[in-house]
């Protein structure tokens, strides 16, 4: 029998060029209370530091403050794990995956029995912005 390893990632897949993904992300992040704090654009990174070349990568570095106020009262080593990182990054011309680290990983690693719920909501709006891309 193979270990089970737990999915750190809530991914869907759109049919949509990449920048227009990224746009349409943001607005989507925005109605479910996250603000983008961070935007590390790893395609331009990469290409300047090491000279390689990889796909249109966005790392946006979101943040709905009263959660990650919640969670650091519960915990206040947490914020190595905040903001979440929603990652969009082309598959192609017209395909493009949006994926978000899974809150419920905050509970893998912590023992504060009241995260549990901040990862919860965090979950529930981050999977309702990933949904709201596909409607």
């Amino acid at each position: 029998m193979g270990e089970q390893t737990m999915s750190y990632a809530m991914t869907v897949r759109l049919s949509a060029g990449f920048s227009p993904t990224v746009d349409r992300v943001r607005a989507v992040l925005k109605d479910q209370g996250f603000g983008v704090l961070t935007e590390i654009d790893l395609r331009s990174t990469l290409r300047e530091k090491l000279g390689v070349d990889m796909e249109d990568y966005v790392i946006l570095g979101a943040c709905n403050p009263p959660l990650a106020h919640r969670a650091v009262q519960a915990d206040r080593a947490i914020g190595l794990l905040l903001p979440c990182n929603v990652v969009v990054r082309a598959e192609g011309p017209d395909s493009t995956v949006v994926q978000a680290m899974d809150p419920q990983v905050m509970v893998q690693l912590s023992d504060a029995p009241d995260l549990r719920a901040v990862a919860d909501e965090a979950a529930g709006r981050l999977r309702s912005a990933l949904d709201a891309l596909t409607a």
